[in-house]
């Protein structure tokens, strides 16, 4: 059994509204281990995006604790979960969060560039992360030359780019088409099998089921937790596709 990377225990974020008090999530206990493949889900409002931002490190909890990797950062100062957040988590978003103005090699630098880490050093590493995600030709080009698919596979180069431990990605096929957002998540499936723990929010049952387990949140509860009875298989439903359009 692979050791727990992300362990939550009684996890409360209470938020002030008015002088009214409500809970986003009341009292949360999620284990989840290195190399799994989750899809948080739930209605708005449930509390999945106050646990996405709690073990992002974005946002620290009322009560209860949250250790990443057995290091325990539910009570961290600030400074100390933006150095977790740049060193260990990769992040992907629904609306890819590029810079507009500059190109796919300059945004997957970014985290780098915050890192102090020396510009030689970015570059290579940038240019490798951008080969892995098949966008070795589309380095000089800027977001607006880019497909959507393609400035996904940008943002997940970025968020691979300073070998973080996990990758959290909310509604990352969000804004793409179902042929795009197969093939991101034939990516992620493919970084899932190379050792990769990658927790994503979605909405979307079908995209829930690329996943190996499901986490339903509700009123700021877990009501449901259980593994995918049949995973499904993104680059086999692309080949599938290729071929039947191949045959028409």
């Amino acid at each position: 059994m692979a050791e727990a990377l992300i362990q939550t225990t009684g996890l409360v974020k209470e938020y002030l509204v008015g002088e009214q008090t409500v809970a986003a999530l009341c009292g949360v206990s999620v284990s989840i281990a290195e190399g799994e493949f989750v899809a948080v889900m739930g209605p708005s409002g449930s509390g999945k995006s106050t646990f996405m931002n709690l073990i992002g490190c974005l946002d620290s909890p009322t009560r209860g604790e949250y250790a990443l990797a057995g290091e325990k950062v539910s009570a961290l100062s600030g400074d100390a979960l933006a150095a977790i957040r740049n060193k260990r988590i990769g992040f992907v978003f629904q609306q890819f969060n590029l810079l507009p103005r500059t190109s796919a090699l300059d945004n997957v630098e970014l985290p780098l560039l915050y890192g102090g880490v020396a510009a030689a050093e970015r570059h290579a590493r940038a240019k490798k992360r951008l080969e892995e995600v098949g966008l070795a030709d589309r380095v000089d080009h800027h977001p607006a030359q880019l497909s959507g698919g393609q400035q996904q596979r940008v943002a997940i180069a970025r968020a691979l780019v300073n070998n973080p431990v996990l990758i959290l990605a909310d509604e990352p096929t969000g804004a793409l088409d179902s042929r795009t957002s197969l093939e991101v998540m034939a990516l992620l499936q493919k970084l899932n099998r190379g050792g990769m723990t990658v927790v994503i929010v979605t909405h979307e049952h079908d995209i829930a089921a690329f996943a190996q387990r499901n986490i339903h949140f509700r009123d700021g509860l877990v009501v449901q937790d259980h593994p995918v009875e049949k995973i499904n298989d993104a680059d086999a439903i692309l080949a599938h596709a290729a071929a039947s359009t191949a045959a028409a």
